[in-house]
This record gives structure tokens, sequence and C-alpha cells, in this order.
């Protein structure tokens, strides 16, 4: 929110000092609501389909950025695009649905929340980055957090595939967070991520219209997909980049605390899935280290 160029620096108002956490906490409920969304359209869809029907409407819903921005877009470029695109987009989102076709919600979306910890991990061994003694605690306590979900059962289930599946997507988004940064930082982020969508679903298209579903699709599914192109990966980033303008990267990424909380609170509400104490332990465990991570030295 800018101020007129002829008033003074002031105090900021009443609604720019609730701006910030309500905006948060809407992309928080947002994110965690996207594995509610891929539980209840998976099972109809399968993988594939959902992820082409996530990936088009996403793109199409950040295309105004990348129209705004098209000259800094040259042919050289798409290929780097399409490559995030495969590693940042389409794969980590195959890898969630087809969890969330096998295990509850909120386990995927606890093991989204250590793509924080996979970042620090793939700056450290690629880029050379210092990771400190506090983040390798933190590390460690965080996959001891992935050991202990992999380790539980739910609904009578085990889940060890969905929290692996889960797991390698966190593990692309830190591989797609470290090639944003280093690759194509003096982009506009709202034109990258219409991008690397849009080439996501071209790459996804032909696999997505092979296992295309026969069977007719129900009206709540449908929905469900079109929430998650729409609001989880249109809606969102839009509103995710102007906090990032706003409060800054670092202070934008806490956002990654309230994504599994959300994610589990919503699939208890709605899909009444149980809260066990292994989510419980494995959660707490998981979070910590991210926070720990996220602290710098005094």
């Amino acid at each position: 929110m800018s101020h007129p160029a002829h008033s003074p620096v002031a105090t900021p108002s009443l609604p720019a000092v609730w701006l910030t956490p309500v905006e948060l906490g809407l992309l928080g409920a947002i994110w965690g609501a996207s594995f509610l969304f891929m539980r209840i359209a998976a099972k109809d869809f399968g993988a594939l389909p959902l992820v082409e029907i996530r990936l088009a409407l996403g793109g199409l819903v950040l295309l105004p950025f990348l129209w705004g921005a098209r000259k800094a877009f040259p042919l050289k470029l798409w290929p780097k695009l399409a490559l995030l695109g495969a590693i940042n987009s389409a794969l980590p989102f195959a890898l969630f649905a087809w969890a969330a076709q096998r295990a509850p919600a909120g386990i995927a979306a606890i093991t989204n929340s250590t793509a924080v910890l996979f970042t620090a991990v793939v700056a450290f061994v690629f880029y050379g980055e210092r990771i400190g003694p506090r983040r390798v605690v933190a590390l460690a306590v965080g996959f001891g957090g992935v050991v202990v979900l992999a380790s539980g059962k739910a609904a009578g289930a085990n889940v060890g595939g969905a929290v692996a599946a889960g797991t390698t997507a966190a593990c692309l988004y830190g591989i797609g967070v470290n090639m944003v940064k280093r690759h194509l930082s003096g982009l506009p982020a709202g034109a990258v991520a219409s991008a690397t969508l849009s080439c996501a679903a071209v790459l996804t298209l032909p696999f997505a219209a092979v296992a295309w579903p026969t069977q007719p699709i129900p009206v709540v599914s449908w929905l469900s997909a079109a929430a998650l192109g729409v609001l989880c990966s249109g809606i969102a980033y839009v509103l995710y980049y102007r906090l990032i303008q706003r409060i800054g990267a670092s202070r934008a990424v806490t956002v990654t605390y309230l994504v599994p909380l959300f994610g589990v609170a919503w699939a208890w509400l709605l899909l009444g899935e149980p809260l066990t104490l292994t989510l419980a332990i494995a959660g707490t465990l998981i979070l910590g280290s991210v926070a720990l991570s996220q602290q710098r030295p005094s």
C-alpha cells in the first residue's frame, strides 16, 4: 500500500497494521485448503488430469502478469522456464495428488512444510551456502519428524508411501526456489509464475490426456479442481507476491507455519480426518525445525 507522494511518513493506519497478518492468515488458509481439494478430487480425476487442470487454470489467472512483462521473456529463456515449471510445479503437484489418493490431507500438508529445510540443504550442497549449527540441528529435528510421520498409520492404512511422495515434492520445491533465486531473480515474480505454470501445463498435457478418466466426474470434484487452479495456484500467488513486495521474502515465508495447521484443520473439519498422536508429534517436530531454521543469529 503506497502513501500519496505529498504525505509525510507516519505511523501506519490501523487497516495497514492489520493487513499483513490478515493476508498471511488468508494465504495460509488457501494453501492449506489445497490439500483438502486434492483429497476430494484426486480419487475421481487421477493425479495427472487433476494436475493438468490446476496448472492450466493457475497459468491463465496469472497471464496478465506475463503479458505485461512479455518483453522481458525472450525465446532463449523459455527452456529454462520449462525446466523450472517441471521441477517447481508439474512434478511436485503430481506427487501431492498421488499422495492425496492414498493418505489423509493432513499428511501431505505437514510434509509440504519441509520445503524450507530442503531449500537450505540444496543451497548448501549445490551453491556452497553456509548452513550453520542451528540449521543442522533444525534439519535433524525436521527429518526426524518426517520419519515419525511415515511410521504412523491413518485410518488403518500405512502412509509411508504418501509421506515419501510429499517429502520428495518438498525437496523439488527446495530446488525450484534456489533456481528462481539464482537464474530468474531480475524478472517479475507474477510473470515467472504464469510462465512456469503454463510450461508445466504443456509438459503435463500428453500424460494427462492418456490418463483422463472415462467415468463421469462428480460436481464437487470439478469444483475442487477449479479451486485448486484458480484459488490455490492463481489468486494465492498474487497474494504471496503482494506480501513479498510489502514485507520482504523472509517475512512472507512465515506462511509456511500456517499451511500445515490449516491443512490439518480443514481436513478434520470438512472430511472428518482424525487428529492422531503421530500427526501431532510429527507436526510439532517439523514446524519447530522450520521455525528454528528461519531464526537469524543475534
